[in-house]
């Protein structure tokens, strides 16, 4: 909460904290995860944009794609103050020709700000949610629809801020206490999928890969005019299994210097399931910079001699 400009440092050190759980006033669809100060939520509350109710009917699509994409180009940053106490924000970073992303984001969730760095020698954007808004909406919505990071960081990160919310961690120093994941491993919401099935049956999945793919993922065509897609992140073979099913080839998951994993094809066939996969599955649409490559990689297939009976968007042939 030190983040947030109206609460400030000295909030955080106050003891006028709430438990959102003993307050009937608070007592809704989306409850708040964990304790905030009263002076925190009644302001939230005077400049909130949406409803409850607006937000419960986000698309479940979108939020599946959303926790896609953060398990790639996002993360849950938990750090100290200089007064020593904990903060909590999620931050998604991108280049800054990719702005446009972050403002469709923001346009849905209305919540969160974007913050531009031209001055970098890879001049970035940011879209910064709070902690407030983290357990006012966006955590409490993923626990309402049952969604959830499925990369090993991610869902690190997530398990830990849940367990400081939850526990009322307030002191950095308390973290450094914790008996290595003994202490958190009871707090985990979401077992670990145990093998690549688990993955493809999880009700958001494929919305999660175009998510995914917006962050890892490529759409190129090498020198001999192959067409290729690509996905690649550190290891998790069980999850890079499932990507396996979910495009319906068998093409071998390669393991690069023992740190990533890399899902490609090439094949006219899984070329063919990869465009039905992203165009034809009524699935979030790619937007964005990766939505430009992809329809510049649909241009370049079609008028190619080897891809061009295959089935294409009518925007493309």
């Amino acid at each position: 909460m030190s983040a947030i400009p109206w609460v400030g440092q000295d909030i955080v050190e106050s003891n006028n904290i709430i438990d959102i759980y003993t307050r009937p006033i608070y007592l809704s669809m989306l409850p708040i995860v964990g304790n905030i100060h009263i002076n925190a939520l009644n302001k939230l509350n005077n400049t909130k944009i949406i409803s409850e109710k607006e937000y419960i009917s986000i698309p479940k699509s979108f939020l599946g794609f959303l926790v896609g994409f953060i398990d790639g180009d996002g993360y849950i940053q938990i750090s100290k103050t200089s007064k020593g106490f904990i903060t909590i924000k999620l931050v998604i970073s991108l280049h800054l020709n990719d702005l446009s992303t972050l403002e469709y984001i923001h346009s849905v969730i209305k919540i969160g700000n974007i913050t531009t760095y031209r001055d970098n020698r890879s001049p970035t954007c940011k879209l910064i949610i709070n902690r407030t808004d983290l357990q006012k909406v966006i955590f409490p919505l993923l626990l309402y629809h049952n969604i959830f990071f499925l990369s090993h960081t991610r869902r690190a990160q997530f398990d830990l801020a849940m367990y400081i919310l939850k526990n009322d961690v307030k002191i950095f120093h308390a973290l450094q206490e914790i008996d290595g994941k003994s202490n958190i491993s009871s707090f985990f919401f979401h077992a670990e999928q145990e093998n690549a099935t688990d993955y493809l049956n999880l009700h958001f999945f494929r919305n999660w890969i175009v998510g995914f793919t917006m962050a890892e993922g490529s759409f190129f065509v090498k020198n001999n005019k192959d067409g290729c897609f690509q996905l690649k992140q550190r290891l998790h073979l069980n999850l890079f299994e499932a990507f396996k099913l979910a495009f319906n080839t068998n093409r071998k998951i390669y393991t690069e210097k023992g740190l990533y994993n890399q899902f490609g094809i090439s094949s006219k066939l899984d070329v063919q399931e990869v465009i039905n996969f992203f165009s034809f599955s009524g699935l979030h649409p790619l937007i964005g910079l990766k939505g430009i490559q992809y329809m510049k990689w649909l241009e370049n297939l079609s008028s190619s001699t080897r891809y061009r009976n295959l089935h294409f968007p009518s925007d493309i042939n």
